[in-house]
């Protein structure tokens, strides 16, 4: 793509606003212990600041991509982002009120939700096949920066402003607004209507499906269970259903969310141990462990485009061939070598974000490439929701492995004269997986 190619320009203003709205995933990580001591919170209460985010992200992610099956995509995104800022303003204005706190998290999610979910839409709509592998790579390698740049980030302005502060990050993303209308392309409403029962049950279930994979508490499973069956029946006995059951039947992108739901879950879980692991193996500050782990976030940025150009000539498979292997030999090497020094881990990581990247970018690629064009955006924003939900899994199955609930019980076996336990057993199943 030239530098004044129209749809070189569409991508980067995409780059730039997914950015803005992937950091707000993380950027609370690290100020949490300090609204729990402005309010008084135990560190239950305070989680809400992350888990509703999530819940509403994901439940976001699957509504926008049924709307992107409808409407325009322009404008799809213009609302989104007006709730996005409008909520960080709420947000940041209230800041003196804990629900209200909480409230503009929430709103801040359906708004940002929109940008993602939107972006993978516009790019397997608008841009050719033949380089769509490296557009997905450019984004997704800002996506991984986003991801790993948000605590850093979080974790300053806390230091040295107010935790308050994080809530007017999002408002420079209004910027791009006139450049995407000028950018993207006009879509007339298409024909068919959404379907209002459909999508109140998806979105409960999706949100009884996090907060139990948070919380793991059995009333949100029952919950779920029930909502789950209801939804079932609904989608597969109404006219136009949220979202169709046919989707489904379509193997190759059953398959690709099969698949990407499990490599996420073990890499989401990866990213969740490696910090408790530094500081309780290796005594590590915080400071210290962004240090070591910054190099591979950043990779991102030259592995994505990398990935997705190596995909549109080798084909996806080969690409995600090689992130696996990475992904592989990093957990290898640092269920082998943690104890020793915590140098190790620079290697490790390098080849672990650059695996996970290169996978990532291979997998959504090959998912948009099995979708028509009419279930583009509720295929796409599915695929999107995967990677909410794998997080989820992820970290709560190495947090009850971590509890101890799971050790010695039959279901993971450990020795504790090891060193590095049990993180080195943990590091070596995910391997396997």
């Amino acid at each position: 793509m030239r530098a004044n190619d129209p749809q070189r320009q569409l991508v980067l203003w995409l780059m730039y606003l997914i950015f803005f709205a992937i950091l707000n995933e993380t950027v609370f990580n690290v100020s949490t212990p300090e609204i729990a001591r402005q309010f008084s919170l135990s560190a239950a209460s305070v989680s809400w600041v992350m888990t509703i985010f999530m819940v509403f992200f994901g439940i976001g992610s699957v509504i926008y991509g049924k709307l992107a099956d409808l409407y325009s995509l322009r404008r799809l995104i213009e609302i989104g982002t007006w709730i996005y800022c409008a909520a960080s303003v709420l947000g940041f204005v209230g800041q003196d009120s804990y629900p209200v706190v909480v409230l503009a998290r929430g709103l801040q999610a359906m708004g940002a939700a929109a940008i993602p979910a939107l972006t993978f839409v516009v790019i397997a709509r608008f841009v050719p096949e033949a380089g769509r592998g490296k557009v997905f790579g450019m984004i997704t390698s800002i996506v991984s920066v986003s991801i790993g740049i948000g605590p850093v980030i979080g974790g300053f302005v806390s230091a040295n402003l107010h935790w308050a502060m994080l809530f007017v990050i999002p408002l420079p993303t209004l910027i791009a607004l006139p450049f995407l209308r000028h950018h993207i392309p006009a879509e007339e409403k298409r024909s068919g209507k959404v379907d209002i029962i459909g999508a109140v049950l998806v979105s409960a279930v999706v949100g009884l499906l996090v907060l139990y994979l948070n919380f793991m508490y059995n009333g949100y499973l029952a919950g779920l269970v029930v909502t789950a069956a209801a939804m079932v029946l609904w989608l597969r006995n109404t006219a136009e259903p949220f979202i169709d059951p046919a989707l489904f039947r379509n193997i190759p992108f059953r398959n690709g969310v099969f698949v990407g739901m499990t490599l996420f879950s073990v890499v989401l879980g990866v990213f969740f141990l490696i910090p408790l692991m530094l500081t309780h193996v290796h005594l590590l500050g915080t400071q210290a462990i962004g240090m070591l782990l910054f190099p591979g976030a950043i990779s991102a940025v030259f592995f994505g485009p990398f990935a997705g150009s190596l995909a549109d000539k080798r084909g996806n498979a080969f690409v995600a061939a090689i992130g696996v292997v990475l992904l592989a030999g990093s957990m290898l090497l640092m269920s082998l070598l943690l104890g020793f020094t915590y140098w190790v881990m620079l290697v490790a990581m390098l080849a672990n974000y650059v695996g996970f990247t290169m996978f990532q970018t291979a997998m959504i690629n090959s998912v948009s490439q099995t979708l028509p064009a009419e279930q583009s955006g509720i295929g796409m924003g599915i695929f999107n929701l995967i990677s909410i939900v794998a997080g989820a899994l992820g970290t709560t199955l190495v947090g009850r492995i971590l509890d101890g609930q799971w050790l010695n019980s039959g279901l993971l076996s450990v020795s504790t004269n090891e060193v590095g336990y049990p993180y080195s057993d943990i590091l070596a199943v995910m391997m396997l997986v």
